[in-house]
């Protein structure tokens, strides 16, 4: 393990030392606060620090490094985005392409593993006891009690039928079991109770998961909380509640005192439903306008909205830090999962994605701003040309940019013949393209600039604001956090498998 640079100014330093793999250094930071803010561009933090030079946002980019080049997982879905953060690694390495996907050896929910192998393999509100309820129909804290075990894939394992929770389906460990395993306490919070992926393979990296449904109703309404810019935004204050009760030394739920968590943090959602709900919902002030108003990434009023409330939440959050004296010992992280797109309203083109499923040989795709698109295995060989020709064939209707074919997924992921999780195809589109039924005006999950590129944000207060202009990753956000709390970014997996690095500029 590489010696730190130089310690930080010593209101940064902890005062002990973290044990590592390879012996004990001196860790720069005792606590690592990772927050992701889903949606939030680079060109979204610039301008609205621009804009509001006292805010939070402004505050932390002056004690901070600011990289505006910084992209985001490629597939830019939230499950991949915050994949990428927690393990330094790309789908080639986790297995992790969208949160809706597919596996060519995983047998359907309740299937007893019984039929052809290949499903579809969904970890959002699909899997709650009740998605209707904010609670997911189970006792938040407890991932076990809202996840309803009939709704997950099975696989046979060494000849046995058995169900695959979310945390078995990465491939690769993550930030929270190494941080553990080390001894450090270890939270977070998240949009569904399927993130206990977080859990890593393990099954056991996290000492308090706090999950609420993003996907549950309004109450009184038939209208879910992404439909409502107050009511995505009570959601996330809810959640905001859950990291001021760890940071005071207590549990997710405020009952018992816990130590705070050497690694915890949480995401927001409230810019990710400004930037795609088109109007006022329930609760709402009359007349909002989600969205952006030019290609400047000028925010409409639904839009601002959210990003005022993001921008106060965070003051809360650093508030909770000096009050309880952790500010100095602490390392802030904001990233995001995804960005969104379009920004240019004038770019924006809603299609049908339904004639996808008439593609030869067809076995599952999905489509937000891209489409990844994955055959039956027993039909592969026969239909895999015959399914090409079909997608350039369908070139100008499905506003394709570009399709990557299963020898150019081979280069990038793993090969799809020879890999159960890689796509036979994805299908990049035009900017400004977004497949919808339905009224929202952008999203993630593809390739362009907009759905990558994404603010992030490494602050502490000993550290001098600068901007770095260099392109980087959000995969490198793990390997920093093991690196500020004293670990071998090595012991990740992923780190090893793909040569992931620190971010640039930081020093320690």
């Amino acid at each position: 393990m590489k010696r730190f640079g130089r310690i930080l100014a010593a209101g940064a330093v902890a005062a002990g030392t973290v044990a590592a793999a390879s012996g004990a250094v001196a860790a720069p930071y005792q606590h690592v606060l990772l927050i992701s803010i889903d949606g939030l561009h680079a060109l979204d933090f610039a301008n609205y620090v621009a804009a509001h030079p006292a805010s939070t946002l402004a505050a932390l980019q002056r004690t901070g490094i600011f990289y505006p080049n910084a992209l985001t997982s490629a597939p830019s879905d939230s499950f991949p985005g915050l994949v990428a953060q927690v393990t330094g690694g790309t789908p080639k390495s986790t297995g992790v392409f969208y949160d809706d996907s597919y596996d060519r050896t995983y047998f359907a929910p309740g299937s007893g593993c019984k039929g052809d192998p290949g499903t579809e393999v969904s970890f959002a509100e699909n899997v709650d006891v009740d998605s209707t309820r904010l609670d997911g129909g189970g006792k938040p804290g407890d991932a076990r009690s809202q996840i309803d075990a009939a709704k997950l894939p099975q696989a046979l394992v060494d000849g046995k039928c058995v169900t695959i929770y979310p945390h078995d389906f990465v491939r690769v460990n993550n930030i929270f079991e190494i941080v553990k395993q080390h001894g450090g306490r270890t939270a977070w919070s998240d949009k569904h109770p399927a993130y206990e992926w977080l859990n890593g393979p393990s099954g056991s990296g996290l000492d308090d998961f706090y999950a609420l449904e993003q996907d549950s109703l309004i109450p009184g309404t038939k209208v879910k909380t992404t439909g409502s810019f107050k009511a995505q935004r009570d959601f996330d204050e809810a959640r905001v509640k859950v990291l001021l009760n760890e940071i005071k030394g207590l549990d997710s739920t405020g009952a018992h005192a816990a130590p705070v968590p050497a690694l915890f943090g949480m995401n927001f959602q409230a810019v990710s439903v400004g930037q795609k709900l088109p109007k006022s919902g329930p609760g709402d002030e009359p007349n909002l306008a989600g969205g952006y108003a030019d290609a400047g990434g000028t925010p409409n009023s639904g839009l601002a909205a959210q990003l005022a409330y993001v921008d106060g939440a965070l003051g809360e959050i650093v508030g909770a830090l000096k009050d309880n004296h952790l500010a100095d010992a602490t390392l802030v992280i904001l990233a995001s999962k995804h960005g969104q797109s379009p920004i240019d309203p004038a770019t924006f083109q809603a299609l049908d994605d339904d004639p996808y499923t008439k593609t030869p040989g067809y076995g599952f795709h999905i489509a937000d701003d891209a489409s990844l698109i994955w055959l039956k295995p027993q039909d592969r060989a026969a239909k895999l040309a015959a399914a090409q020709d079909y997608l350039k064939s369908q070139i100008k209707a499905f506003g394709i940019g570009q399709i990557q074919t299963p020898g150019a997924l081979a280069l990038a992921y793993q090969d799809p013949a020879k890999d159960s999780r890689t796509p036979d195809f994805i299908v990049t589109v035009n900017p400004g393209v977004v497949y919808t039924s339905g009224s929202k005006i952008a999203e993630h999950g593809g390739a362009n600039w907009n759905d990558r590129n994404v603010a992030l944000l490494v602050s502490s207060p000993a550290l001098a604001g600068r901007t770095v202009p260099a392109l980087v990753q959000t995969t490198q956000v793990a390997p920093t956090i093991l690196r500020a709390l004293g670990y071998d970014p090595q012991e990740l997996q992923a780190v090893k498998q793909e040569g992931t690095q620190d971010l640039p500029a930081l020093p320690f």
